[in-house]
């Protein structure tokens, strides 16, 4: 038995479960989410929680048993709380800037790039620390994209971080907040 997979999924008050066959779909108070889960997974509901059981004990099913039940947990988290991804943009003259559903991230390149964001996905953006993006010990993030859909924040996070990911030397570049950059030492010059 999967020891993720076997726990059950506490629903809280305020949001509603419905289960057609394969098809979960989940609604709160931030908005609603759908999937349809693999054949060999089986959703119950009961008691005011959800069971992710598996359909047989092949290798494919026990594979899938503890993602399928952290998918659903998954949904039911961002429908009542949502999921948030902080980010840094360091840098001299690194910015970033929202102008309606477009992001703006000037990050050394001879252009702007413009990132449109998808539905359901919202950045805020911090103007103070985007303003001292430029300085060398800055503390911090620039920006948090922000959804209920955790698979869509962490893309989107991934598609942004990899338009200048943080190279080694001096550290430049978007990163996570949490992520840590180690950095080399460089050329030492002639003795």
């Amino acid at each position: 038995m999967s020891r993720i997979g076997k726990q059950p999924i506490a629903i809280p008050p305020r949001v509603e479960v419905n289960v057609d066959g394969q098809h979960v779909t989940v609604k709160g108070p931030k908005g609603t989410l759908e999937r349809t889960l693999p054949e060999t997974l089986a959703v119950v509901r009961e008691n005011g929680q959800i069971l992710v059981n598996r359909r047989g004990d092949s290798r494919r099913a026990r594979e899938q048993h503890g993602l399928g039940r952290t998918l659903v947990a998954n949904m039911v988290t961002g429908v009542t709380t949502g999921f948030t991804k902080p980010m840094q943009i360091a840098g001299v003259g690194y910015r970033v800037a929202l102008t309606g559903r477009k992001l703006t991230i000037s990050a050394g390149f001879s252009h702007p790039v413009e990132v449109e964001l998808p539905p359901g996905i919202d950045v805020e953006v911090d103007q103070k620390a985007a303003a001292i993006a430029g300085t060398r010990n800055q503390q911090g993030f620039n920006f948090v994209i922000k959804g209920i859909d955790k698979q869509a924040v962490g893309d989107l996070a991934a598609s942004i971080r990899a338009i200048r990911p943080p190279e080694p030397y001096k550290g430049k570049g978007i990163r996570y907040a949490a992520e840590k950059v180690s950095l080399k030492a460089g050329k030492s010059g002639k003795k």
